[in-house]
């Protein structure tokens, strides 16, 4: 079953965020300290998948155009408009935002190496082992955010599990028109485009700077198609000498 990983990932974070919604016996400075300690757990992911680009020109050109497009599309609006929206049906718990716990777990739990990865390997493999770990991951971290942001995180299930059921079914029928070898080298990209989001996601919950990562999401899409084109450059010359 290609969508059972995403499956399983979407119900850990509801377990979890339905768990940790309910620790409301934690001291606030306890819970502060420990939103600190995941915010630079988060820092320190961030920086090892940026790390990990071969081109890292493109992932700043990525990024630009990305910001560019997010900012046209005016996505981080998008999506604190959908918290709002769950916020005014739901109502708030007190802890925080719903519409915050929303846009940032589902940022933490979609951009990143795992999601991609595990969701590809669903998709090519129909092996889950990646998105089960990362499930396991996700449910921790949950009620760690949920205790702190509140039962907004729960909703964030759903984005997490239409992501990587989206990447899981594309992976499984276009394993038919690009190789292996291309689809790796465009999750090495991908992840180092992701990492530096996730360090822009771990600084806003330090409450360094307010970053609106939303809007770089498009960048995930330039640098999908940037990695072909980079790699085909001398046959995309070719076609526009031809053309001019």
């Amino acid at each position: 079953m290609v969508l059972l990983g995403a499956i399983v990932n979407a119900l850990t974070i509801i377990i979890g965020a339905l768990l940790g919604s309910r620790l409301s016996g934690i001291p606030e400075s306890t819970r502060a300290t420990v939103m600190q300690g995941l915010s630079l757990a988060v820092l320190v992911l961030g920086v090892q998948m940026g790390m990990k680009s071969d081109n890292f020109l493109l992932v700043i050109f990525s990024l630009v155009v990305g910001s560019i497009l997010g900012e046209w599309w005016k996505l981080e609006d998008k999506l604190h408009q959908l918290g709002q929206f769950l916020e005014n049906r739901v109502g708030s718990n007190g802890k925080g935002s719903i519409a915050t716990a929303f846009v940032t777990a589902t940022l933490v739990y979609c951009v990143g190496a795992m999601a991609i990865l595990g969701s590809l390997d669903s998709g090519l493999r129909n092996n889950h082992q990646i998105l089960f770990t990362k499930a396991m991951l996700d449910g921790f971290s949950a009620v760690i955010f949920a205790s702190g942001l509140g039962i907004g995180v729960l909703f964030s299930a759903v984005p997490v599990f239409l992501y990587e059921a989206a990447l899981s079914l594309g992976a499984h029928f276009i394993n038919q028109l690009v190789s292996e070898e291309m689809l790796m080298l465009i999750v090495k990209e991908v992840t180092a485009t992701g990492g530096i989001m996730i360090m822009a996601i771990s600084l806003n919950l330090l409450g360094v700077v307010k970053i609106r990562t939303a809007n770089m999401l498009p960048a995930l899409l330039v640098v999908t198609v940037g990695v072909p084109v980079m790699k085909n450059w001398s046959a995309v010359q070719g076609w526009f000498m031809s053309i001019f």
